[in-house]
């Protein structure tokens, strides 16, 4: 029996099912969601559980993913932090980069650092580029420092040192002797969060991951207790942002591998939903409370970045991480994205959000704002009997007096309203999948939609007509779909180092090399808890650039023992022409960076196919009401059950298909179909 929970910045979902272990196929499936409680995130985990009774004593496998990370960072609530560095560095936080995010957008500003300049302390110490100790470090002489540090209540030390990418000595031997002598601190090196140059994204990296380290360590442990003490017997396992899962002592000793959390179990859901049904080109968009989340899965493979920004907009300049993510773009556009007029008196939606607490003003708990939920409730495409799984019902009123001053303003009635706030909804989330596809390359029409989140099936439709996509498909447990993915996901854990080099045949010792000293700390890790060398699969990726270039590309290495310079030579100039639209075939290629994943296979189950009932179209059908398309009209709708839906069923639209955690809705001019796996296909008719 397996468990995932995943909090977002609204509701908190769980998914659980026990399976056949013989055959491997899930017998059972239960969904639970609770509001997020934000301070006491394992609370709505708690809540979660309570409501379908859980007996955590029967439980194998229990894994989790969170917002807690993401959510300290951009609210500023993580811990008091300092930082100690190399002399002469102490300022390489503020002065970060000169670039501008937009060229032409002169009010571009820089943000705070997170560690104020009084708690950013040098330390005599000096290692060059090669590694070479040019300067010992004497690590008694820290001690002062620490004395500040403990008047002025920091919580956290980051400690990065010049070059401590390449040799990590100084940085270790500082860790070492704060955490013998200081032990009330929480204390992070670099070189523990990345092996990656680049001074200010590597300082940023280990300030961030030590703001959140004291939050991050005290929630996984109170979330450990709880279980614990409601009879869960096994470790608990996190999902990273990287698209796999690990243990929680892994994450408390870097938890800024937690950033993307969630929403990278999302994708890695759809990709084995994508091999189950033969379709491994997917457009993946997950809609939930708060945000919008889009990835672009290739070949059944999703797309990992080691350089990831937080907060960064045409206006900041944000805050790098260096840590693998799956690449995602995530925009503040969900259900309860707040409605608003700007200074010109343009509609907006997003990124402000009613969140969990008051909600929507649909929820009828003191919110006051017109949000996306509320504007597809006035268009029925919520139905009042199935508003949040049927547990509440809509307030007609809330939801009429938040409409109110943006219908004086606009003076449009709030049906007029409603209509524009999903338009501009759903404009800001197909830029989100131009961001992904089509500036990076790839035509979406090409690929499939995958919608999955509360809010996703809603607009789904509207999107893929507009990208002129193919069709859309809404998973089973659509709403609840990013647990869902943590439970289809591999241990994994990712080393990076860089050793910048022209790429020839010459040096491929070297790079065998560098892979296996990287292999072997896998495989020390992973025997530490108590898996064997044998159970670890490898893949390896280089990045790679044209000498004279400042950034690079990640190209996959298929085979280490087998290299072949043609093959890697043509297969990175395709790569940089598709990424940039040229290449340049008589430059030297320089490797910048080696990348090796280190995975372990989890027995997991497999989707498995739906045994049909003997239902009816008629069996499905609940109800017929009017329902506003927008440009569409107002059409009288089907409301189908989704429980009763049938595999092999095909019906026309306009139609609207509930369920407990999110509702489809198929526009005129669509049908919909019923796979062998009960997903909802959605494509044009005319």
């Amino acid at each position: 029996m397996r468990v995932a929970t995943d909090i977002g910045g609204t509701f908190t979902d769980l998914v659980f099912f026990d399976y056949d272990q013989k055959n491997k196929e899930v017998k059972n499936v239960e969904v639970s969601k609770a509001s997020t409680t934000p301070g006491e995130f394992e609370k709505g985990i708690l809540n979660a559980i309570d409501k379908i009774n859980l007996d955590l004593s029967t439980i194998d496998f229990f894994a989790h993913g969170t917002t807690v990370v993401i959510n300290a960072i951009t609210e500023r609530k993580g811990a008091k932090t300092a930082l100690i560095t190399t002399e002469g560095f102490r300022d390489v936080l503020e002065i970060a980069r000169g670039t501008r995010p937009d060229l032409y957008n002169f009010n571009f500003k820089k943000e705070a650092p997170f560690v104020e300049r009084y708690l950013r302390q040098e330390v005599k110490e000096r290692i060059n580029y090669l590694g070479e100790i040019i300067t010992p470090i004497d690590e008694t002489t820290v001690d002062k420092h620490i004395v500040e540090f403990i008047k002025e209540g920091v919580e956290a030390i980051a400690i990065c040192f010049l070059h401590g990418y390449k040799n990590p000595i100084h940085e270790e031997k500082l860790a070492n002797y704060i955490r013998t002598k200081y032990p009330q601190f929480e204390v992070i090196s670099s070189y523990e969060v990345t092996r990656e140059w680049r001074e200010y994204e590597r300082t940023s990296s280990t300030v961030l991951s030590a703001y959140v380290k004291p939050l991050a360590t005290k929630y996984l442990n109170n979330l450990t207790h709880h279980l614990q003490k409601l009879g869960y017997k096994n470790d608990l396992y996190i999902m990273q942002s990287n698209g796999g899962i690990t243990t929680v002592d892994d994450v408390k000793a870097n938890p800024i591998t937690l950033i993307e959390s969630g929403p990278a179990s999302g994708i890695l859901g759809a990709v084995v939903l994508g091999k189950t049904i033969g379709k491994e080109n997917l457009l993946v968009l997950d809609i939930g409370g708060t945000t919008a989340k889009c990835s672009l899965i290739e070949n059944g493979t999703p797309k990992i970045v080691t350089t990831y920004n937080i907060e960064k907009t045409k206006t900041q300049a944000g805050f790098p991480i260096l840590t693998p993510v799956i690449d995602i773009v995530e925009i503040g556009n969900g259900g309860g994205s707040i409605a608003w007029l700007d200074d010109g008196g343009k509609m907006r939606v997003g990124p402000k959000s009613a969140a969990a607490n008051p909600g929507p003003s649909s929820y009828g708990q003191g919110g006051t704002h017109f949000t996306t939920t509320d504007a597809n409730v006035v268009c029925n495409r919520i139905h009042k009997d199935y508003f949040l799984g049927g547990e509440l019902k809509p307030d007609f009123n809330s939801i009429e007096k938040a409409a109110k001053p943006l219908c004086e303003t606009l003076d449009m009635t709030m049906q007029e309203v409603a209509r524009g706030v999903i338009r501009v909804a759903n404009s800001n989330m197909i830029n989100a999948l131009k961001s992904v596809s089509v500036n990076k390359g790839y035509d979406p029409r090409d690929f499939t939609l995958v919608v999955i989140g509360g809010g996703g099936p809603m607009h789904g439709a509207y999107l893929a007509q507009e990208l002129q996509m193919p069709e859309v498909i809404i998973p089973l447990n659509a709403g609840v779909f990013s647990a869902f993915g943590m439970l289809m996901s591999d241990l994994r854990r990712d080393y990076i180092r860089t050793d910048v080099m022209d790429l020839n045949e010459d040096k491929f010792s070297t790079l065998k090399a560098v892979f296996q000293e990287m292999k072997n700390e896998a495989v020390k890790a992973y025997e530490r808890d108590s898996y064997l060398k044998e159970d670890i699969k490898f893949e390896y990726y280089l990045d790679l650039r044209y000498n004279g270039q400042e950034h690079s590309v990640k190209l996959g290495i298929p085979n280490l023992d087998d290299l072949k310079m043609d093959e890697i030579e043509n297969n990175f100039h395709q790569l940089h022409k598709k990424r940039y639209a040229f290449s340049l075939k008589n430059t030297t290629i320089e490797i910048v960076n080696y990348h090796l994943v280190a995975e372990v296979i989890v027995n997991k189950p497999i989707i498995a196919k739906v045994t049909s009932k003997g239902n009816t179209i008629a069996d499905a059908l609940i109800v017929k009401e009017a329902v506003d398309f927008d440009e569409a009209g107002i059409h009288e709708a089907n409301f189908y059950d989704r429980t009763k839906l049938e595999p092999g069923m095909t019906i026309e639209g306009p139609a609207i298909i509930v369920e407990q955690s999110t509702s489809t809705v198929v526009p005129p001019n669509h049908q919909f179909s019923i796979d062998a796996y009960a997903n909802i296909i959605i494509s044009k008719t005319k």
